[in-house]
């Protein structure tokens, strides 16, 4: 015998598997809709102005980190100075046993 609530699940994953990604999309909306159709108006204004300014900072943090990966590396030292820096720094410690 099959167990009802397994078969309901196995029903939805079937569905999901042939569902586009807006759709899902759209059904993961409608399910927070639902969700809040309680709140009060204030409340929901209140989320409406947390939304929004979520979406601006995470406007701005896509255009800053863009602009963060790009750049020259910004030293007051001469191109020989970091040369010399660099070379000076590593440490060789091979030791070449005897067979």
């Amino acid at each position: 015998m099959v167990d009802k609530t397994s078969e309901r699940f196995w029903v939805k994953i079937c569905i999901f598997d042939k569902m586009k990604a807006t759709d899902i999309n759209n059904v993961i909306i409608e399910g927070y809709l639902k969700l809040l159709e309680n709140l009060s108006p204030s409340n929901k204004l209140d989320l409406i102005s947390k939304l929004s300014t979520s979406i601006k900072t995470d406007i701005a943090d896509r255009k800053n980190s863009f602009k963060k990966a790009f750049g020259a590396f910004q030293s007051n030292k001469s191109a020989d100075e970091i040369i010399d820096e660099i070379r000076n720094s590593r440490n060789f410690n091979r030791q070449i046993e005897e067979i």
